[in-house]
């Protein structure tokens, strides 16, 4: 987290507070039942492990033992989901994201469909035809397995100009995050993803400027800026004209912010990569990035205490992260103080930072999801209804319920 990081994001913050004080004054008053803004966060890969990983790391920092807690740590209501999909007690993220989407299991590999390819609908066209806005928010491209489950349906997950095609046929109004990864097809020789948002009233910003100067139109998709990679890059690469999961975030509430409320779903899709990777630094680094998005959200929720519910959640629980690697007693993660780039992008130091992560005794048993169950955090309107154990399955059927449509 640097000093220009959270600059850039005061100056998209400043877009929600333009908002009259007649608007904002009073919502938080009475006691409703039924929220109006909902938040549903994905880290994807956040088993309790990272979590636990990156509150020892901000105690390393202060030079304290102890667990130095993150925003949605501290929410009142805790439970667990388990995320087993339908043909694999290990589930991929295609399958948990159906399950987390839908309210309904899948193989592996399948995405918004049973495991017969039978057509499943996400509870976002649900909630979008009960008259309320939709966001979909990601730090990964959006043709991606989790934020691609809550608009899209498709045999294989790899169909991604497939999913891209059924972007603009959901019409929901906001989409922000990482850009397209086959927007002329596999072959590069289909219509180009972009013209075809165009010609379906989408309006492509690139970087938060561009995001100020269009984000009247009614629909809105906020990408990277033009020459930057698919993805939005991990925390620890980030240079100062990249967009931040909390910048995205931040956007999708000034843009859909309105007497109807809003639902968005936002993924920290690349804590699960630094997962796949053991990249023990950039891992906790991507959930402290996670946070600052969370902690977004929860500054609505202070504005609106009775008529806000947060749900922060995880699809599966990536590596085996383990807070000990060797016997004994030690977690010495002030070793990773040297690490200035993720494993991903500096390769010709991997070893090196794979040394620094066993100084450090963080311990990692795979290099591929685990079959964990993983903590779900929930505070405000209905948040009751998210404790003790469930299935990644309950959870979008108890957001439906809290917001008073059929499932």
């Amino acid at each position: 987290m640097n000093k220009r990081f959270f600059i850039s994001l005061l100056l998209i913050l400043t877009f929600i507070t333009t908002l009259s004080a007649q608007e904002w004054q009073g919502q938080g008053r009475g006691a409703r039942r039924t929220p109006k803004f909902v938040f549903l966060f994905i880290g994807d890969g956040m088993g309790l492990n990272q979590v636990s990983m990156a509150e020892a790391y901000l105690s390393t920092q202060k030079g304290e033992i102890a667990n130095e807690s993150l925003s949605f740590t501290k929410f009142p209501v805790l439970g667990t989901a388990t995320t087993y999909s339908a043909n694999s007690f290990i589930t991929c993220s295609s399958a948990s994201g159906t399950a987390l989407s839908t309210g309904h299991k899948t193989n592996n590999g399948v995405l918004g469909m049973g495991p017969q390819h039978n057509s499943l609908k996400s509870i976002t066209y649900k909630i979008h035809e009960a008259g309320i806005p939709v966001g979909i928010v990601s730090s990964v491209s959006l043709d991606h397995a989790t934020p691609a489950a809550f608009y899209a349906s498709t045999p294989s997950r790899k169909n991604y100009y497939d999913i891209a095609l059924q972007l603009p046929q959901s019409k929901f109004e906001f989409f922000g995050g990482g850009s397209f990864l086959e927007p002329t097809g596999p072959n590069k020789d289909q219509k180009d993803i972009y013209q075809i948002l165009k010609e379906n009233d989408y309006a492509i910003a690139r970087g938060l400027k561009e995001y100020n100067e269009k984000k009247k139109n009614s629909k809105i998709i906020l990408l990277q800026k033009e020459g930057k990679e698919t993805d939005l890059p991990y925390a620890i690469d980030r240079e100062k004209t990249d967009l931040a999961l909390a910048h995205v975030v931040a956007a999708a509430i000034d843009h859909l912010y309105g007497t109807k409320g809003f639902f968005i779903m936002a993924e920290g899709g690349k804590i699960d990569w630094a997962g796949h990777s053991n990249d023990g630094k950039t891992n906790i680094l991507e959930v402290l990035d996670f946070d600052a998005a969370i902690q977004v959200a929860y500054n609505i929720y202070k504005r609106y205490p009775n008529e806000t519910l947060i749900i922060v959640t995880a699809d599966h629980e990536t590596g085996g992260m383990m807070l000990g690697y060797e016997k004994g007693y030690t977690l010495n993660l002030e070793q990773l103080d040297s690490q200035k780039k993720s494993m991903a992008l500096d390769k010709e130091n991997r070893e090196e930072y794979a040394r620094l992560n066993r100084e450090a005794n963080i311990g990692w048993t795979t290099t591929g999801h685990t079959g964990i169950a993983v903590p779900v955090y929930s505070i405000g309107a209905g948040s009751r209804q998210f404790s003790g154990r469930m299935d990644n399955t309950d959870i979008p059927k108890k957001i439906l319920q809290v917001m008073g449509i059929d499932f």
